[in-house]
């Protein structure tokens, strides 16, 4: 896949990027392990400095920020410009937090002083997909730079203007040069970036494939590594849920940055007394969402952010339909230019069929009635999947019979699935391992050293 911006709104390539020579790849490593040696010893003051700086530069180039990730993967400008409001956050939130995270560990023994300390690691290899392209990255860097370890980025390749911006904002925040890098290289490098000795762990957000080649490669060389794949996160409405909210926050949550979200309310499985008036409520909004320019403030669905996920995706409806599920709307490309595909809505999923096994990137929805809540969790938990779940009930025992038993690594109550540097993020089964965000994010990559003196 070529390095390049292209427009997903008109399908217009507006800019190339040549890849990396090996010996300017070489080159990058060898600064990022230099700049490690250095910077591990600053304080936690002099990085939460740089770090508030970094968040300031954002929020005062938020406008021109989100214009660039609308142009580059198509997202409605108002959440693009949220997303690097969320993304200050985040810097803020961990130049705060990562002193009282990483503080040593006292301990009780029979020795005359014993504690847990939390050093870095060296340089960690981030690898990102273009969906969030700053939110993604930057909740790998608050944490990852706070703890004093320096980071190397191999971003989607569709986004390479947005990971220039991020090494750009680096070093005008004060971070020194080598801190944080942007790599414009290929997948094809990731393997032998993970087999270089200077690169000491990785962390990866995609897919299921690139998952497993990540995890094998960082294996042969025992190295850690964090994984957060996909999900097709259940959203499950229960008789006694408030049934305007839940259609309301159901559809925001499936069409959530134009349905491409780890995140994204995929399945929604509704209890059988309110099925019918779920479906036609949701239906109706679903068809009067707003399609067009993403750059209009008006528009709320914008294209897909590539050619190859538009066609992925009309091909699962099409073999879904094809296989004896129905459409209520949509479930088609739309004739215009640019990448876009019309909100669909699924129901009578066949077992088996792609609407029922696979992720959905995009604006489908698939619809399913559950008998009772015992249906509700069978059907939920079987996909190989286990990234997050919502479910609707006023019912405390029903909260805690799905806080216990969905196979997720996060279960929101009578809301949607965000992320939030409060919270761990991240997910089972399939979905991954390892945590991002919160104090176990930053401790993911830190060498927790056991201290004994006598």
């Amino acid at each position: 896949m070529p390095i390049a911006t292209i427009n997903p709104f008109n399908g217009e390539t507006l800019q190339t990027f040549e890849p990396l020579a090996p010996e300017q790849l070489n080159e990058k490593l060898q600064i990022s392990l230099d700049a490690f040696q250095r910077y591990r010893k600053t304080s936690f003051e002099d990085r939460a400095r740089s770090m508030m700086r970094y968040g300031e530069i954002l929020e005062r180039e938020k406008e021109r920020l989100g214009r660039l990730i609308t142009v580059e993967i198509g997202r409605p400008l108002a959440a693009a410009c949220a997303e690097i409001e969320k993304c200050a956050y985040v810097c803020r939130y961990y130049a705060e937090h990562a002193p009282r995270y990483l503080a040593d560990e006292l301990v009780r023994t029979n020795a005359s002083s014993s504690f847990v300390r939390y050093l870095p690691l060296g340089p960690v290899l981030a690898i990102m997909p273009w969906n969030y392209p700053f939110w993604q990255v930057i909740r790998f860097l608050a944490p990852a730079l706070m703890a004093g370890n320096t980071g190397l980025l191999k971003h989607a390749s569709n986004v390479p203007q947005c990971a220039l911006e991020i090494e750009r904002i680096a070093l005008e925040a004060g971070f020194e040069t080598g801190v944080f890098q942007t790599l414009l290289i290929g997948a094809e490098q990731v393997d032998s970036l993970l087999a270089d000795r200077r690169v000491v762990a990785a962390t990866l957000t995609g897919s299921e494939e690139a998952g497993i080649k990540v995890a094998v490669g960082a294996a042969r060389r025992v190295k850690k590594v964090v994984l957060e794949l996909g999900g097709s996160d259940p959203f499950i409405v229960m008789a006694s849920a408030n049934l305007d909210e839940a259609v309301k926050t159901g559809v925001r949550a499936r069409i959530l940055n134009n349905g491409q979200s780890c995140i994204a309310a995929k399945r929604f499985l509704v209890a059988e007394e309110v099925a019918d008036e779920f479906e036609r409520k949701f239906v109706d909004a679903v068809k009067s969402l707003k399609i067009g320019d993403p750059l209009d403030p008006a528009t709320e669905v914008g294209p897909l952010a590539t050619a190859k996920g538009l066609s992925t995706l009309d091909a699962d409806v099409t073999r879904t339909l094809r296989e004896g599920g129905r459409a209520l709307c949509g479930a088609k490309p739309l004739d215009r230019p640019g990448f876009f595909y019309a909100p669909t809505v699924l129901t009578d999923i066949p077992l088996g069929s792609p609407a029922y096994c696979e992720e959905f990137f995009g604006p489908v929805a698939s619809l399913f009635r559950v008998k009772n809540i015992d249906h509700a969790v069978e059907i939920a938990n079987d996909t190989r999947f286990g990234l997050g779940a919502s479910a609707w009930t006023k019912d405390p025992n029903e909260q805690q019979r799905f806080i216990n038993d969905l196979d997720a690594g996060m279960v929101f109550i009578n809301g949607m699935v965000v992320s939030d540097p409060r919270l761990p993020f991240g997910g089972v089964k399939m979905s991954g391992f390892g945590r991002e965000l919160a104090l176990h994010g930053i401790r993911e990559f830190v060498n927790a050293k056991a201290v004994w003196i006598q």
